[in-house]
């Protein structure tokens, strides 16, 4: 795993790496957009997650996630954590723990 100082310096790294796809956190799944897909937590693993604390604010709080799925879709996934972390079903709190 690597050492980054900013959120926007990771996600930099990690698309380089082949990090490309864009994930979003839905109570059941893993969402990609641009594919049109959902992925569910078999289908997917967690290679790296980073977490940031904002400087001024626990708003800023925020965790990236670097995910592969079984079908060689890698991708990232932003989150906030703390307060105001996304509701979401406990099998996917168990895998993005």
């Amino acid at each position: 795993m690597r050492n980054y100082d900013t959120l926007s310096e990771a996600i930099n790294g990690l698309q380089q790496r082949g990090y490309t796809h864009d994930f979003n956190l839905r109570p059941h799944c893993l969402e990609c957009a641009g594919l049109k897909l959902e992925i569910h937590p078999e289908d997917f693993k967690v290679d790296e997650i980073y977490r940031f604390e904002g400087m001024s604010s626990t708003d800023d709080n925020s965790i990236l996630y670097a995910i592969s799925s079984k079908n060689d879709i890698k991708g990232i996934l932003v989150d906030a954590y703390g307060v105001y972390a996304e509701q979401i079903s406990e099998e996917m709190r168990k895998k993005l723990r």
